[in-house]
């Protein structure tokens, strides 16, 4: 009877651990058969949707190749939209010429990268009677940098050219160095100073395409922009009370609607040297005219042209496009995806069907942090030639979730019964 109650029990317990057994193969085959959705990339573009470009390469996609796209008299023309580089149009624009007193946008950019605006600059002997445009420094006067940087940018001061680059580096040729160095950072290959006012040098020399790459570079200083677009100002006069009227030389800032800047050029050698700058409702161009007997007509016509054929489209507003977006296993069942930043875009007047791509999985899991990225939206332009894409922003929770605490699941609670078994 012992024997026979002993193995019963035996037999009870087998079953029982047999069943148990059954049980979570079972379970545990329902849970590897259930579809769990699979995360998807916010960097994932969708198929057959277009190659995603920068912005640049974008609108020159989308362009024609450039021709001179109005007539100049310059030797060498080049028309650029600011904040794409994409060229509009170019002639001559890869050859070297001497630039003249254009030379000093770059003097300029080097100074404010290396010197601050209120750095006070005593005048050295160097910098006095300097050949060609003046504002008849004295030896020993006292100026800020950002004083001579108006005298420099707005008449044309050679003498100023000159203080600043002894103040900077402590000799002209030290100073053209580093201008130099600033063009080799720009990925400019012809592109060479000796020089930091223009005068007539054979190693002195740019293309047109090159100095509309510094311009560029330049202008979004905000400091530089500030003072190019400063028709008139005074600075002091020799410590006295007097003071020294400066007028800029760029008559396009009086003449022409939406000018900002930047600088003119002129020797004998050269000939007449100009950039302009100008922006009509968010659309920039910079236009660069070398050897131009006729540049102010010719730059007119230049940005004419431009502004013609582009226009600033806005593809959305900061905060626009919130959505829920469920989230698994969180504290809230979603939250609130948006853009965070507004986009315009620069495109050509004459162009395709703008098309929008949300790209944002189903749902996501917590944790989700505010401000995490979690999206985005692609904008792209079909075209005859095919769609390019144009924009993008990134698609950001508009507050957090925390991850739910976690709880013991079902097979683990059949796991510690079956050990117990």
């Amino acid at each position: 009877m012992f024997m026979c109650g002993k193995r019963s029990n035996r037999t009870g317990r087998a079953g029982a651990r047999a069943i148990l057994l059954l049980l979570c193969l079972s379970l545990c085959c329902c849970l590897s058969c259930r579809s769990v959705p699979e995360r998807v990339s916010s960097h994932a573009v969708p198929q057959g949707a277009g190659a995603v470009l920068s912005g640049g390469q974008a609108l020159t996609n989308l362009l024609p190749p450039p021709g001179e796209g109005t007539h100049t008299s310059a030797k060498a023309h080049i028309l650029l939209e600011a904040s794409s580089g994409a060229v509009l149009a170019q002639k001559n624009a890869d050859a070297r010429l001497p630039m003249a007193s254009t030379t000093k946008i770059m003097t300029a950019l080097a100074a404010l990268d290396a010197l601050p605006l209120d750095t006070t600059v005593r005048i050295p002997a160097a910098a006095v009677g300097v050949e060609g445009s003046s504002v008849y420094l004295a030896q020993d006067e006292t100026l800020t940098l950002k004083e001579l940087l108006y005298a420099l940018l707005l008449e044309s001061a050679n003498d100023a050219a000159v203080a600043i680059a002894m103040a900077v580096d402590g000799s002209v040729d030290a100073f053209a160095d580093r201008m130099n160095r600033y063009a080799a950072q720009l990925g400019l290959k012809d592109t060479h100073f000796v020089n930091p006012h223009g005068l007539d040098d054979d190693a002195h020399y740019t293309t047109a395409r090159e100095l509309a790459l510094i311009t560029r570079a330049a202008l979004e200083n905000p400091d530089f922009r500030e003072i190019v677009s400063t028709q008139k100002t005074v600075i002091p006069l020799r410590g006295s009370e007097g003071v020294r009227l400066l007028l800029n030389h760029n008559r396009l800032l009086r003449e022409y609607d939406g000018c900002i800047g930047v600088k003119t050029g002129f020797t004998k050698k050269t000939g007449r040297c100009l950039v302009s700058a100008a922006e009509r409702d968010g659309v920039m161009l910079i236009a660069v005219t070398l050897g131009a007997p006729d540049d102010w007509n010719d730059h007119r016509s230049l940005l004419d042209y431009g502004f013609s054929r582009l226009e600033a489209v806005k593809l959305t507003a900061d905060g626009a496009d919130a959505t829920p977006m469920w989230i698994v296993s969180g504290t809230r069942a979603y939250t609130l995806v948006r853009c965070p930043d507004s986009l315009t875009v620069v495109l050509p007047r004459e162009r395709g069907t703008i098309r929008r791509v949300t790209e944002l999985p189903r749902f996501d899991f917590a944790p989700v942090a505010e401000g995490q990225t979690l999206g985005r939206l692609v904008w792209y332009l079909d075209t005859e030639g095919g769609s390019v894409c144009i924009g993008q922003v990134p698609l950001t929770a508009l507050y957090s979730v925390e991850e739910t605490p976690r709880r013991e699941s079902l097979l683990e609670r059949l796991r510690k019964i079956f050990r117990q078994v």
